[in-house]
Order: C-alpha cells, then sequence, then structure tokens
C-alpha cells in the first residue's frame, strides 16, 4: 500500500473569512464567527479548515497582499482570536491550514516602504527595482491582472518596480538570500503555534527570467502575457526544495500548492521526496476559459474534454505523487452554474457533481457553500463587484470590442465575487451572516431557499456530502476510497463518466450520468453493494445493465 500520511486522510473544507460569519454586526466575517461554526463543520466530518488569508492587509486583492505576515487585520480579530480558534479546532481534532504569500507583499508592508523611502537601504534589494526607458517601463510586460506589470517609483526619474499582480502588490526578489532567511522564519513562526500547514499561493512566480526591451504584443493593449518570463523558471526547484527542507518537512505539514506544474515534472514536486504534499490541478476547472484566461472568451468545453481533463490528471498525479480534488474555490464561480445547464440546475444533478469530484484520488477540497449547492449571483451593475480582477476582465473585454451587455454576461458567469457572496445560514436576515444593515457583499437573494438550517434533513445536499465524507472517512471503504488505485474506464456511452478505485482486490465502482437523458449502463454483476445513490429508487445489481436516470450517480461495490 502507499505511504500513508495524515493529509492523505484529510477532508479540507475552504472558508473566505470575510464571508463565513460576521460575529460582531460589522458586516464582515471575522475569526470569532469560524470559532462559533465549528460544531457546523464538526458534523460534516471535515479534519483540515483551509482559512484563506487573515493577516493585516489593505485588502486590495482579498487578503492576498499582505502589510505584516505576523499579525492578524483587526477586521478578522487579534493574534489571541487566531491562537483561540487554531486550539478549539484541535480540540475537534481539526487541523488549520492558512495561505502562504511569499510572491510578493502589500506595498504597505514595512519592507517596502523602507526600500522607497531609502533607496540605499537593504530592502531596495528585498524587490526587483528597474529603471526604464525615458519614463517609460522597462518592458511591456502585462500583469495577471491587466495593465502594465511595471510601477513608477514615486519622487523618483525613471526607476519602476515589479508587480505580476496588481501594482499594490510589489513581487519579493527571492534572489536575495536574506529576503529567503526571513520567510523562513516566518513560516516556523506559525507552524510552531500547531498550523497544520499551509496552502501556498503563486508559488511558481518566484523566479523570474528579467528581460529588458519589448517584445511582440497578444493584446489589444500593446502588452505581452508575464507568465512566460515568471512562471516555473529553470532554477526554481533549488529555492523550493530549500524551502521545503528548512520548514514543512520539519513540522509534517501539509502543504498544497497553486501551481500549474508540467507533467515531466511533477514528481519533483509532490512525489515522495517532493516540494509539496500535494499541487491542485485546473485541468478541469479552469475548461470554461482560455489558456490566457480570458473570461469574458467563454471555451465552449464539451463532456469528453472534461472526461479528458479529469482521466489524465488523475492518472499523471497517481504515477508521480499525491493531488488535491476541488470543484470551487475562491477564484472560481459557483461550480454548479459551471458545469450544468441551467435548466438541469436540481438536487440529483449538484449531488451527481459532488460524486464525481469526492471518490477520485487525492485529498478533497471542500469550499464553502458548496455543500449547500450555493450558486452564483446576479450583480445589476459593475459597481456592485468587488473583485480587482472582474473589473479588469470587463475593461479587456470592452477594449477588445465587446458590448457592454456581452462583457457584463461573462462577469456574472464567472467573477470570483460569485464564491465570495456571505454563507448561506439560515432564513433570517442577511442569511444568518450578519446582523448588519450592510454586508461587505451582497447576500444572494436565494438564500430564503438555499441555506444550511433548511437542509438539516435526511435527502439535502448538506446531509447527501455528511455521507461522502463517512466513507471516504471510515470503514470499510476508507482505504480503498483513499490509498486505492484510480482506474478509467474508457469507451463508455458519451453522456457517462465512469472509474473504479482498486485496492488489495477491493473495488469501488463511480458511475456518473453527465446528462438529462436516461441512459443504460452495462455493469459486472459482481458489483452487488450499492454504496450510494443520489436517486432514491432502489437500484437492483440483479442483471449486467443498470438503467441511470438523468444526472443519478451510483457508487458500488465489489468486496
Amino acid at each position: 500500500m502507499e505511504h500513508k500520511k495524515w493529509w492523505k486522510e484529510a477532508i479540507v473544507y475552504q472558508i473566505y473569512p470575510k464571508s463565513f460569519q460576521d460575529s460582531n454586526g460589522d458586516g464582515l466575517g471575522d475569526i470569532q464567527g469560524i470559532i462559533q461554526r465549528l460544531d457546523y463543520l464538526k458534523a460534516l466530518g471535515i479534519t483540515v479548515i483551509w482559512l484563506c488569508p487573515v493577516y493585516k492587509s489593505p485588502m486590495d486583492d482579498g487578503g492576498y497582499d499582505i502589510a505584516d505576515y505576523y499579525s492578524v487585520d483587526p477586521m478578522f480579530g487579534t493574534n489571541e482570536e487566531l491562537d483561540e480558534l487554531i486550539q478549539k479546532a484541535a480540540e475537534l481534532e481539526i487541523k488549520i491550514v492558512m495561505d502562504l504569500v511569499i510572491n510578493h507583499t502589500s506595498d504597505e508592508h514595512a519592507w517596502f516602504q523602507e526600500a522607497l523611502n531609502d533607496p540605499t537601504s537593504k530592502y531596495r534589494d528585498y524587490y526587483i527595482f528597474k529603471e526604464g526607458v525615458n519614463g517609460l517601463p522597462p518592458n511591456n510586460w502585462r500583469s495577471y491582472f491587466g495593465s502594465s506589470a511595471w510601477e513608477k517609483v514615486p519622487n523618483e526619474d525613471n526607476m519602476f518596480y515589479l508587480h505580476a499582480f496588481t501594482k499594490k502588490q510589489p513581487d519579493l526578489n527571492w534572489e536575495n538570500p536574506e529576503v529567503r532567511e526571513d520567510l523562513y522564519d516566518m513560516v516556523n513562526y506559525w507552524l510552531e503555534k500547531g498550523l497544520g500547514g499551509f496552502r501556498i499561493d503563486a508559488i511558481l512566480n518566484v523566479k523570474k527570467r528579467i528581460e529588458l526591451g519589448n517584445f511582440e504584443a497578444d493584446g489589444e493593449d500593446g502588452l505581452v502575457f508575464i507568465g512566460d518570463w515568471i512562471l516555473n523558471q529553470p532554477g526554481i526547484e533549488v529555492w523550493l526544495k530549500e524551502l521545503n527542507e528548512r520548514t514543512f518537512k520539519l513540522h509534517n505539514s501539509m502543504t498544497v500548492a497553486e501551481a500549474d506544474v508540467p507533467d515531466e515534472r511533477l514528481a519533483e514536486y509532490i512525489g515522495e521526496d517532493g516540494f509539496f504534499s500535494m499541487v491542485f490541478d485546473f485541468s478541469y476547472t479552469d475548461i470554461d476559459v482560455p489558456e490566457t484566461g480570458e473570461w469574458f472568451k467563454f471555451s465552449n468545453w464539451t463532456l469528453d474534454e472534461l472526461r479528458e481533463n479529469i482521466f489524465a490528471n488523475q492518472l499523471v498525479t497517481q504515477e508521480k505523487g499525491w493531488g488535491a480534488l476541488y470543484l470551487e474555490n475562491h477564484d472560481q464561480p459557483r461550480s454548479i452554474n459551471k458545469y450544468i445547464p441551467e435548466k438541469d440546475i436540481n438536487e440529483y444533478s449538484k449531488k451527481m457533481l459532488g460524486t464525481l469530484f469526492m471518490f477520485l484520488r487525492g485529498t478533497p477540497f471542500i469550499y464553502q457553500g458548496q455543500e449547500l449547492g450555493m450558486t452564483n449571483i446576479h450583480m445589476d451593475s459593475l459597481a456592485e463587484y468587488d473583485d480587482i480582477a472582474t473589473h479588469d476582465q470587463y475593461k479587456r473585454a470592452r477594449l477588445a470590442g465587446i458590448s457592454h451587455e456581452e462583457a457584463f454576461a461573462g462577469m456574472n458567469r464567472r467573477s470570483r465575487d460569485n464564491s465570495r457572496t456571505p454563507m448561506q445560514w439560515d432564513h433570517t436576515k442577511n442569511a444568518g451572516f450578519s446582523t448588519s444593515d450592510q454586508t461587505w457583499l451582497k447576500v444572494n437573494p436565494n438564500y430564503q431557499d438555499i441555506n444550511a438550517d433548511n437542509q438539516q434533513t435526511e435527502d439535502t445536499l448538506l446531509s447527501y456530502y455528511k455521507k461522502m465524507i463517512t466513507l471516504r472517512t471510515t470503514a470499510p471503504y476508507k482505504n480503498v476510497l483513499t490509498y486505492g488505485n484510480f482506474s478509467p474506464i474508457t469507451g463508455t456511452t458519451p453522456a457517462i463518466i465512469a472509474y473504479e478505485r482498486k485496492l488489495d482486490g477491493q473495488s469501488v465502482l463511480v458511475l456518473i450520468n453527465f446528462s438529462d437523458q436516461s441512459v443504460a449502463y452495462p455493469v459486472d454483476p459482481l458489483f452487488t453493494q450499492v454504496v450510494l445513490n443520489n436517486y432514491q429508487d432502489a437500484i437492483a445489481i440483479s442483471t449486467d445493465e443498470i438503467q441511470l436516470q438523468p444526472y443519478q450517480s451510483l457508487v458500488l461495490a465489489n468486496f
């Protein structure tokens, strides 16, 4: 059997703190709110909480612009309250994983402020400063959020700093050993507090290949995508190995990297002695947008592509190491809207989607509200969007000649704010999220129908997620569903996604009818146990064929 690790057996629940639970009525979620909801999370069955950033931040990019790595932002609470959360979660056998953002800081971080105030300070070399060309940026790189990746330094002629994200997120200079030492000290500070590990943001960007001069533009703005010069550059492996050995490895940490790693290098990252425990795959979660990332250009993906992407990722990850499974996160729209046609969104299709991902090989990540079937929100105007990337995408769509109506529809479909709306707890004011008259982001009006309080009975999506988690975490299916090999079933009816998990003579078969039609499917009569069914009708395995209902999912066992 594969080497057992605690994080391979984990069920992770991602919390976007600003939107989870407001405990003090200011319209913003906070740490005390999370503490108040720990019993809900324990009852769901999760074992790890991934907490999006709560560090001190001006919140230009949702807290991924950190002004002080050692302090909790007052909007979320205090350092003592974070200690309390770590302790109270531990009492419920739940570990806390925090975001680690070490490609860049906020421009309000003390290091950057010192670098600006004193060009001779050692902190000038903590970031990447370059001279421009006659007052213009050193090259025509486009940041991930649009516009030039270079920002002019105030009060200095012809000097610019690099920012792969917003201009308020200057990139750190990892070539400087002092920068790395300071970061390792900070990582160990948190791990010594009892943190279970980290989700590591934008880590593939830390190694830069700085080339000056202008390159051939790839967009209407005259700029070129920065990724070719800063993603997974040669030599990055030296630093990632150093980071692991100096921090994570010492604490038996769980680490999941936001890293689109080429297949040929995957073993270095997630193998037995890899840099991280696991990495996220983007091939099926970003299937609805082109590789260049323009939300306003719909990719017109097909079910065949979805199946192929899932299967390909499962097989290569299985061969190289360990993976992280997810349908949603804080950077994605709601999965039910992404994958299921509007007319087919119902309890069956929601449960089917959960089944598809929950029994793949890897550690499952559930995003807050996913277990309730929370959906995208319709905003009435661009002004209602908080997300900086949404505003940039809209601007780029209009530059590309797309009408306001079409561009705005693209934002409604793909904005990151779709997943950031307040958690829907009950039918009271603001869905039970806050007593404030004004929440930081609009509450989805469908909270009267979709909320946790409504789903405390059998046959709801919430109860279905609890069943799936129980299957993954308890006997007799725990080992095969955690450590069992993934075996794709190919050549099926076009509407069907089917796979097996196999271990020591035990086999679990997962059947997914990803369509609104009834489909007949041949099944080996040896699969006699119906482990899970998203329809209430009994299934008889008496013949070699099963009639799958629209959006039906079945989990069968042969033990």
